[in-house]
């Protein structure tokens, strides 16, 4: 338990060590009803999958006292907190952030830098790389090459939400919740330009709607 609380106070302390870049900053965001297009999953279903997730996840590691979680800030904070609820298996938090994204932009570019990085050392452990989503691929494929050349037991990939149309880098998922459309969407950890992470659904974004200045 005090590990658990030790990492959400990082977290804490790591989001907004990265708000002070100044994005979003001084200007009114809209609310997010005018820009919602349609809700994409609602809040019963997600956490229902997240629950699914969990089971199958402590099955799988049922034995392997290294289980180390690896969330990147920020999206998947949401989705990490939810599933670590729903282990029943020793495990471990960790954190690391890659910028691929700026305010504004809709698509990664695929250069990925490493702006905060892993606290532990994973030679030896069970490595679960927790993912908001994977859309074309290239900011988790950098990542999973990077981690690998650390030499873990083992390392998967665990995604909410997997947008296969539009990958263009090969990523192997061993667990995911959700297949979605190409659509731009946002909530449970997704942001608009760094706002409505808070939301508990997966929402579409309507982006004739939405003023990005």
């Amino acid at each position: 338990m005090w590990v658990r609380l030790s990492c959400m106070r990082r977290v804490a302390a790591l989001i907004m060590k990265f708000r002070v870049s100044g994005e979003g900053l001084g200007r009114t965001m809209q609310d997010y009803r005018e820009v919602l297009a349609e809700i994409l999953i609602d809040e019963a279903t997600l956490q229902r999958r997240v629950a699914e997730l969990g089971a199958e996840i402590s099955a799988d590691y049922q034995g392997h006292p290294d289980l180390l979680l690896i969330c990147i800030l920020r999206g998947g904070v949401p989705f990490l907190v939810d599933l670590s609820r729903h282990l029943t298996i020793p495990h471990m938090m960790d954190f690391m952030a890659v910028t691929s994204y700026g305010a504004g932009r809709r698509d990664s570019d695929g250069n990925v830098r490493v702006v905060f990085d892993l606290q532990m050392n994973i030679m030896g452990k069970d490595v679960l790389l927790v993912e908001d989503i994977v859309d074309s691929g290239h900011t988790i494929a950098s990542v999973l090459g990077m981690l690998g050349t650390r030499q873990p037991a083992s390392l998967k990939v665990c995604t909410l939400l997997d947008k296969a149309e539009r990958r263009e880098a090969v990523v192997p998922i061993h667990y995911r919740g959700f297949t979605i459309p190409n659509r731009f969407v946002f909530g449970y950890g997704l942001d608009l330009d760094e706002y409505y992470r808070n939301l508990p659904f997966i929402g579409v974004v309507d982006l004739q709607k939405y003023r990005s200045e």
